[in-house]
């Protein structure tokens, strides 16, 4: 088969135009089945908006507002999450219709023949069977465009809907003249204080109009408020004409929405903004430049980078201004300010790979936190639209905060983000107060207590790291004592981490999911340790006995007992890849010496929990956690424990990858004879000398080079096993 080649010479600017050579294998409809829950509409990356079609109002698999077995278009919304658990945005949704104006979404909505719809980077087209509308959808950082092919008709209309989805709180609808509306919408849902201002601009003058309230329906109303609102425009149309609608959004005014409407969205050119968009998303993904001889791969990896770099959103204008944690206005000055911070999922890995491909970025995030820390008084949870939403566990702002900080990266004060991961850490609400005094959480009074103990004794190692690296002494000594608050988990009777009162719970099922585990149990969460595997190993009785435990992991029953939550998926034993807390187990085999497993499993866990089809993900997307997971595993190498400086090393997928650095340096991975079922690392080199270690140092990426790895269909179960080759996480 002919060999895909993908690797790129020529410096940014000058092949982002040329033949657009990876946005082709993107495919927006991967994660939009099963229980992907992303959504399929154009985004620019890391935008604010991202304009796509409704077909789902409610449920568990209707949380990005698509999903892909659905026959029917409610409207196209312009803000949507990406792969989460929970429900939320579709601010302000529009619908072309024909004939009788209708405000039930009953009436107005429309079926479609999923032949007629088609997905890019940068680009989304369906053809609506009612009112027989082709809709063409292209967006900006800030501003959305929908393009609509009318029929012939007297009636050809655009209903504007405010109450979509979310409770509405406040809505205000203006009609400025025949080609304006604007207005704005203040929603609860997961986030309790959403606020959305907009400005819509049509290109032709309507004829008719109206605002709708509780869909009675006023033709000479120009301006209302409430929260029950809803409006429409008409056109006369001839047989094909086409109709721009450009939509500016804001959270801070609709000056501001206005503001970025004219700086992203001058006119109604979609052809220019389809490919401004396809340039940027060619140039984001030209930081890694891949080649395989499986289109199928390239499909997915490629898809995953786009998955990966959806959000973190940016929340500020152009005029830089955005809305605070305390809600009010604020001026972000010489840094974009970014929300949707889905940090539980996120730290893991696409927070890991965005310090090493997107520094700048990564800085944006540190200043980001600074002033949300500044201006509401704690670090991001699960920060959304300026608000909490205290899902999830941990204070994983923290790790992405050791990350940036041990990877040098630079335009932040280090020394103010320090100042708020160390009151995060020694605050007394979400458990911690039985944490601080115990040197574990209780299970009796507080829940999730295992997993909460685990997660803040890795928060913790994090803390002490930089608190070192600043010359924090006393801070180091400290939270280093309480990384180890793990131990105080460990049951030697049954080898896991148990619940604990004054005793360990008893009976004891390792299978069961109940309220002392985050959407795990027992089998899951015992791997998580990723600060200390040394103390870890040593606690089981050694390097042996941890790979036999992974080993039982991976091949013991998948069967779960208690109460099975609905978005545990991806299982192999009890290897669980559809949940965050998994992500790291596979690559443990490194620290125990058995190399050749990991990339035994690594592959496995890529060839089973990916493909390129809607239902390609084992469970939810969660903000390009588990697309991050594929790209490092495609490249080769992972994240266990960010915050560290090294990176376990798999099994490659590609044959080929340039990661391109921002100080102009390559670092470059080959995989020699990568052929199917050639998953084993026979022997490698880096920078042309013989390399046994089983793991990467920052400093090797860093600084570019090239890792040579020859793939063979056999295990060198020698390669990465002595004890010098192994990497190691200890305290000391």
């Amino acid at each position: 088969m002919r060999k895909l080649l993908l690797a790129v010479l020529l410096p940014l600017q000058l092949f982002a135009n040329k033949d657009f050579l990876y946005i082709k294998y993107v495919d927006p409809f991967i994660g939009t089945g099963g229980h992907g829950h992303t959504f399929p509409g154009p985004t620019m990356p890391f935008g604010m908006v991202q304009l796509s079609p409704d077909t789902r109002l409610h449920g568990w698999d209707g949380c990005s507002g698509y999903h892909y077995s659905d026959k029917k278009i409610y409207g196209f919304s312009h803000t949507h999450l990406s792969g989460t658990g929970c429900s939320d945005y579709g601010d302000v949704l529009l619908m072309p219709t024909v004939g009788k104006v209708h405000f039930s979404n009953k009436k107005y909505s429309s079926s479609f023949k999923k032949e007629s719809e088609k997905a890019t980077a940068g680009c989304y087209t369906v053809f609506l069977d009612k009112p027989k509308v082709k809709v063409e959808l292209a967006a900006t950082t800030r501003t959305g465009l929908h393009k609509y092919t009318f029929p012939k008709s007297s009636s050809s209309n655009i209903i504007l809907d405010l109450t979509h989805r979310d409770f509405v709180k406040q809505g205000e609808i203006n009609i400025t003249g025949s080609y304006e509306i604007s207005g704005k919408r203040v929603s609860k849902e997961w986030a309790d204080n959403q606020i959305v201002y907009f400005v819509i601009q049509f290109s032709k003058p309507f004829t008719k109009s109206g605002i709708a309230k509780a869909d009675a329906v006023n033709t000479d109303s120009k301006h209302d408020t409430g929260s029950l609102l809803k409006a429409f425009v008409s056109f006369e149309t001839e047989e094909g004409e086409v109709i721009y609608a450009k939509v500016g959004i804001s959270a801070v005014s609709i000056e501001g929405a206005r503001k970025n409407l004219l700086a992203e969205q001058p006119r109604f050119d979609f052809d220019k903004t389809v490919i401004d968009a396809k340039t940027a998303w060619n140039n984001e993904f030209g930081r890694i430049a891949v080649e395989s001889k499986d289109e199928n791969v390239l499909r997915t990896f490629y898809t995953a980078m786009y998955h990966a770099m959806t959000p973190p959103n940016i929340y500020n204008d152009v005029d830089g201004k955005y809305r605070g944690r305390d809600f009010e206005v604020y001026e972000a000055i010489n840094f974009n300010y970014y929300t949707v911070f889905s940090l539980w999922d996120t730290y893991r890995a696409l927070h890991p790979l965005l310090t090493i491909i997107d520094k700048k970025r990564s800085s944006d995030f540190m200043n980001t936190f600074i002033h949300q820390f500044q201006e509401g008084g704690r670090l991001p949870v699960w920060e959304l639209s300026s608000c909490e939403t205290w899902c999830m566990i941990g204070y994983h702002a923290i790790p992405v905060i050791a990350e940036a900080v041990m990877k040098d990266v630079t335009g932040f004060d280090a020394n103010k983000v320090y100042e708020a991961m160390k009151f995060s850490a020694m605050e007394d609400k979400n458990a911690l107060k039985s944490y601080k005094e115990n040197g574990y959480i209780k299970y009796m009074g507080d829940g999730q207590s295992v997993s909460r103990t685990l997660e803040y004794a890795y928060d913790d190692w994090c803390i002490a790291q930089v608190a070192k690296k600043l010359g924090k002494t006393e801070d180091y000594a400290y939270f280093t004592k309480r990384a180890q608050s793990y131990k105080n988990l460990f049951d030697a009777s049954t080898g896991f981490m148990c619940p604990r009162q004054d005793g360990f719970m008893s009976p004891f099922d390792p299978y069961k999911v109940d309220h002392n585990y985050t959407e795990g149990n027992a089998w899951q969460y015992s791997f998580y340790v990723p600060q200390d595997l040394s103390g870890q190993m040593k606690l089981l009785g050694g390097k042996e006995k941890l790979a036999a435990f992974l080993d039982t992991l991976f091949t013991t029953s998948s069967k779960l007992t208690g109460h099975k939550q609905p978005d545990i998926s991806g299982m192999i034993g009890q290897y669980v890849h559809g949940n965050e807390p998994s992500h790291q187990i596979a690559y443990e085999y490194d620290y125990a010496g058995q190399a050749w497993k990991t990339q035994r499993m690594v592959r496995r866990i890529m060839t089973e929990m990916y493909r390129a089809q809607p239902d390609g993900l084992s469970g939810n997307e969660d903000c390009g956690q588990m697309s991050a997971w594929y790209v490092f595993s495609a490249l080769g190498f992972y994240p266990v424990c960010p915050g560290s400086d090294h990176y376990a090393i798999g099994s490659p997928v590609l044959d080929k990858a340039n990661i391109r650095l921002e100080n102009g340096k390559t670092f470059t991975i080959t995989a020699n004879n990568n052929l199917n079922g050639n998953v084993y690392i026979a022997s490698a080199k880096l920078n042309g000398a013989n390399y046994t270690r089983s793991y990467l140092n920052y400093t090797d990426i860093a600084n570019g080079g090239t890792l040579e790895l020859n793939m063979s269909a056999e295990p060198n179960k020698n390669w990465g096993s002595a004890e010098g080759d192994l990497p190691v996480t200890k305290i000391e």
